[in-house]
């Protein structure tokens, strides 16, 4: 992370996600393809996105099984359809952070965040499930450009704190 972390308040944000199961092997192949057919579905109904696209990962299992939405915020309400389903990610105070470089640099980034969140006695909207830890909201927010060089890639990880 370049920069300290900071606890920030968020609205709740309606938005349009596609959801998927995956493990930490199939993420990457997998996570490419879902950003382009939500911006299609979108762009199909003439919906402008209300802001940057995000990875948000719902439970957790880091030997089995990811469960994750990949989608866009949209500035009022939509129904979805089909593969392409609506939510609401939750108001609250959230602890971000900024990772500039590619995105196998996330990992550490984020260890780096759950370290530097645990060094200040914070806690996360979390609560262990047999199938995994499932977050209140924890967000990977792409804020790069198509066809940008992805050593460059700038994405901010949005989780939000219990309370």
């Amino acid at each position: 992370m370049a920069a300290e972390p900071e606890i920030v308040q968020r609205s709740e944000q309606p938005y349009l996600a596609i959801r998927a199961f995956v493990t930490l092997q199939t993420l990457g192949q997998v996570l490419p393809s879902l950003h382009p057919e939500v911006a299609g579905w979108l762009g199909a109904r003439g919906i402008v996105p209300a802001g940057a696209p995000f990875c948000r990962y719902d439970v957790i299992d880091m030997d089995r099984q990811l469960e994750i939405e990949v989608g866009f915020p949209v500035a009022a309400p939509v129904p979805g359809d089909g593969r392409v389903q609506e939510g609401v990610l939750p108001a609250g105070q959230y602890v971000t952070a900024w990772h500039t470089g590619h995105p196998s640099g996330l990992a550490e980034a984020t260890g780096a965040l759950l370290d530097w969140a645990a060094q200040q006695g914070l806690t996360w909207d979390v609560t262990t499930t047999a199938d995994g830890d499932k977050w209140g909201c924890r967000l990977e927010i792409s804020h790069d450009e198509p066809g940008q060089d992805m050593s460059e890639w700038v994405t901010e990880l949005a989780f939000k704190l219990a309370g």
